[in-house]
């Protein structure tokens, strides 16, 4: 996991991965062709009203008030590609640049959607993130990749770079790698140009493009060389990329069997209340309480330090969990296994969100512990119900986060003395030592209610 002090990039690597972003194109110019002309030929406008015009050699696009997101789109579709361009931004205007970009008619508007390279000046600061917009939200913002954060240049032009190539896309700003992301749900679609919809205060901003060029049917081997690059995100349900592999990654849910698993209180895997559909695992709904179906499964490994992800799709009114540092020898009678739980509910519907204190049953929280909450930025909570969610644990030694949707939302320390607190005034006092056993399964909780699973993977750290 990157701490904060790392956002200062090292000075050398800086230095490096800049050389080679800003020299590398002087020597490969071949199959690079302008996309910015002398007027906007070859593009046309979607979405909202915000004016686009060519200056001098750039795209030049003004916010406007009373209307939606604006772009300006690529008259066809681009498949596998390098995208390099420059861009200067008025802050705090927000924007970005599509890619593989589709639409579909929304009342009088054509609504684009898609991957979006952010172009963020607030203090978030996640310029060269993956936004999906208008469908998925958030799937590589720059939490992943604290480095990245520090790259964009206020008050300047800056420098992106946009690789395209299969299921693999990579973001750079100004030579620093920011995102890393495996997904394919689209392999080819247009480029566009946005301007955010704005609050009146914001009328007359610009947002500016120039020097944006295109090799198209790029290869692996167009890829510049990236050694800081940061952590990978794969979309791809239950797959291992080769950049995982080496990074100590295996799937601990082939998306077929019930290898690796079996009852918590069982000696097998439970012969009900468990369904292997289309390569999701579910737990199917029954009568809404703990362990009353096919009861909780539990890995056949035990785990110390790791870091686990996983998908997860809880249908409305859900209840269920993901737990670790599982002992499946205590609590032999009704109910769950004892061990850590990432909380997974339907905060909206249903009644254990309003229960324990201030929230700490609520989706994505150390449960009855403590409360789920985006850290290090100001945002609310994503959750979807009746779709996927991602879900990451991280425990090194006693130092532990729970991720939700791309945000951490917990961290804490399980051998604190306010961990020790916590405990005393919640439902696990009564067990000796709780939460801080050496190891233990993951455990994926029976609660009644029907909640998919897929994308299992952990790596030991």
């Amino acid at each position: 996991m990157l701490t904060h002090c790392q956002i200062n990039v090292n000075t050398r690597s800086f230095f490096f991965l800049a050389l080679v972003f800003f020299v590398t194109p002087l020597l490969a110019q071949e199959g690079f062709r302008d996309l910015i002309g002398k007027d906007l030929s070859g593009w046309e406008q979607y979405g909202g009203k915000a004016p686009y015009r060519v200056v001098d050699g750039k795209i030049v696009g003004t916010a406007v008030i009373n209307t939606p997101n604006s772009f300006l789109c690529t008259d066809r579709p681009f498949g596998d590609f390098v995208l390099e361009f420059e861009f200067y931004d008025e802050a705090p205007l927000n924007s970005g640049v599509m890619f593989r970009a589709q639409w579909r008619q929304e009342k009088d508007i054509r609504r684009v959607y898609g991957y979006q390279m952010e172009i963020d000046p607030s203090p978030r600061a996640y310029t060269g993130g993956i936004y999906d917009e208008a469908r998925r939200g958030w799937i590589y913002p720059l939490h992943y990749n604290l480095p990245a954060r520090a790259a964009y240049q206020h008050g300047s032009w800056n420098r992106a770079r946009i690789e395209a190539i299969g299921n693999e896309i990579r973001t750079f700003i100004n030579g620093i790698p920011a995102a890393h992301l495996v997904d394919n749900f689209d392999a080819s679609g247009m480029i566009c140009l946005q301007v955010h919809s704005i609050p009146e205060t914001l009328a007359g901003k610009q947002v500016q493009w120039k020097n944006m060029r295109i090799k198209e049917n790029a290869t692996e081997a167009d890829r510049i060389p990236a050694p800081g690059i940061g952590p990978q995100v794969n979309l791809v349900p239950n797959s291992l990329s080769e950049f995982e592999r080496r990074k100590g990654w295996r799937l601990l849910w082939d998306g077929k069997t019930t290898q690796g698993w079996r009852g918590a209180k069982l000696d097998a895997f439970p012969e009900s209340g468990w369904e292997i559909k289309e390569g999701e695992l579910h737990v199917l709904a029954s009568d809404g309480g703990e362990s009353t179906n096919g009861g909780d499964i539990i890995t056949k490994e035990h785990f110390s330090d790791f870091e686990l992800q996983f998908e997860f799709k809880p249908t409305e009114g859900a209840n269920s969990g993901v737990k670790y540092f599982v002992d499946p020898e205590l609590n032999k009678g009704a109910g769950s296994a004892i061990g850590l739980e990432f909380q997974i509910l339907d905060d909206k519907r249903h009644p254990d969100a309003k229960m324990g204190v201030a929230g700490n049953r609520t989706a994505g929280s150390l449960y009855d512990l403590i409360t789920a909450s985006p850290v290090e930025v100001q945002r609310g909570k994503d959750l979807y119900i009746n779709d996927w969610n991602r879900g990451r644990i991280v425990v090194r030694g006693g130092q532990v986060e729970h991720w939700l949707n791309g945000f951490k939302v917990v961290e804490y320390d399980r051998f604190s003395q306010m961990f020790t607190a916590l405990v005393n005034y919640s439902k696990y006092r009564d067990w000796p030592n709780f939460g801080r056993w050496k190891a233990g399964p993951i455990l994926l909780q029976d609660h009644g209610d029907a909640v998919a699973f897929r994308s299992i993977k952990i790596r030991e750290l």
